[in-house]
């Protein structure tokens, strides 16, 4: 298995090299030359097999050797032993076509954590065989970062520097980070939005002498690893409602367009998906594309569902290199125009195919909380504020009621329990292994939005004792 950057221009590398390089060196994100092919006798297969197990039959020919079988099942053992539902991923009915996939039993109760416990083990398992460390640098609007610095604290090969903006995530999500003493993280508040801190690490992948000096990697859904993790849970999902034999659709709340980019892969794995359904909140960039062919940049407003709160979704590249047809220089082109110009407009015949695979819809902070005292009241089902707007978006844009639709939860109500109050009247009490978060001492640092000022502090801080 091969990979290719989304620009054209950088090497094909295979799946370790991938893992290990995050970004390609022409600033374009990893795909795989072609995509695995499932049958439908091979989706039959997948039935009654536990969560790990079917995690090594999704991820194993994506690694194309580069992982021993053995190796990868054990690492799958351990990323999901600990999560808190012995399903992992279960499902939760609200209405007869209606299904929620709650991704929050790890151990950071977001979605986040399906890949990074298993991209943290597989950057370990991969640097012991070599003898090498990095330096993991990333951005996060507020669950990347918690979910990243647990599956990475204490591991000898690996530095870690998560930016988050500062005063524009959860109490949760920033204790989550600011609270971990491992001597190996570090968490920044960086003084402006999350596109600040995503451009601010993508200037740092770009900056190809710091790269080599520190040994940049990267945790974020940029790094290929952290789809390949993810597409396992669209399987897992259509599996359970009765793929292949009938196709499922799927409503995913999303800002950098990871998630739901992980679900794209899945169907052109051979996976039966009927509908995506993009949720968004007022940052509304993506719906705003597939409703009118133009991605067109606006301000950040901060929301109740902080981890949508977001203008350049980085994962978008890699569906308009597919949009495209796989044209790097194309690509190339387009996401320099949008940069530089704030939009790009695709033209009608790819807004077209666009609009033949993905439908979106937003909400506003007070739509969001209807949707949550809604489903508090009718069904006693507790939803976050993310979660709450993939649920209206699968009930506004549903279009075959004979297909079942599935919510991705991507975060448990606890992480954001004083908008969860407000909206139902209830508290939501964070499980027992985070029962003590509020009390622990944080170590918080805040930084101006500034290149230079956060590459220095990362010199300052970053160790490569041992390094090969």
């Amino acid at each position: 298995m091969r990979y290719i950057s989304t620009r054209g221009q950088a090497p094909e590398l295979e799946f370790d090299e991938v893992l290990l390089t995050g970004l390609a060196r022409d600033g374009g994100l990893y795909l795989p030359v072609t995509w695995p092919q499932f049958s439908a006798d091979d989706i039959r297969g997948l039935r009654g097999l536990s969560y790990p197990e079917l995690a090594a039959r999704i991820i194993g020919p994506f690694t194309g050797g580069t992982i021993d079988p053995s190796d990868l099942d054990e690492i799958l053992q351990e990323s999901y032993r600990d999560f808190g539902h012995k399903a992992v991923a279960p499902l939760h009915q609200l209405a007869p076509s209606l299904w929620v996939m709650e991704l929050f039993h790890g151990p950071t109760l977001a979605f986040k954590d399906f890949a990074m416990q298993f991209l943290g083990r597989a950057f370990d398992h991969v640097l012991q065989k070599r003898g090498e460390r990095v330096t993991i640098v990333g951005a996060t609007s507020g669950d990347t970062g918690p979910a990243a610095i647990e599956a990475c604290k204490d591991r000898d090969a690996i530095d870690i520097f998560f930016l988050y903006p500062h005063e524009r995530v959860s109490e949760v999500q920033r204790r989550q980070m600011t609270t971990v003493t491992s001597k190996n993280v570090n968490a920044l508040a960086v003084e402006g939005t999350f596109d600040d801190c995503q451009d601010l690490v993508k200037a740092m992948f770009n900056d190809t002498a710091f790269r080599d000096e520190i040994r940049l990697s990267a945790a974020n859904s940029i790094n290929w690893a952290r789809i390949v993790a993810q597409i396992v849970y669209y399987f897992h999902a259509a599996v359970s409602l009765g793929a292949p034999d009938r196709p499922v659709s799927f409503a995913v709340p999303t800002g950098n367009f990871g998630n739901v980019y992980a679900g794209y892969a899945a169907r052109a794995m051979g996976l039966p998906i009927g509908q995506f359904i993009i949720g968004s909140n007022v940052n509304d960039i993506l719906p705003r594309f597939f409703d009118t062919g133009a991605l067109t940049m606006a301000g950040v407003t901060p929301t109740i569902s902080p981890s949508m709160d977001i203008q350049v979704s980085s994962n978008f590249e890699r569906f308009l290199f597919e949009l495209y047809g796989r044209d790097g220089a194309a690509t190339a082109a387009a996401v320099t125009e949008f940069r530089e110009k704030g939009t790009l407009s695709v033209g009608d015949n790819l807004w077209q195919r666009a609009q033949d695979t993905f439908d979106g819809y937003c909400l506003d902070d007070a739509e969001t909380r209807s949707v949550i005292s809604d489903n508090w009241r009718s069904s006693s089902y507790l939803l976050d504020p993310h979660s709450a707007i993939g649920v209206a978006a699968a009930q506004a844009k549903h279009k075959d009621e004979e297909t079942p639709v599935v919510v991705l939860a991507t975060a448990h109500p606890a992480k954001f329990p004083d908008a969860v109050k407000e909206a139902s009247g209830v508290y939501p009490a964070l499980p027992p292994s985070l029962a003590d978060l509020h009390s622990r001492p944080e170590r918080i640092e805040v930084l101006p939005n500034d290149l230079a000022t956060v590459q220095q502090y990362i010199r300052n801080h970053v160790s490569l004792v041992g390094a090969a």
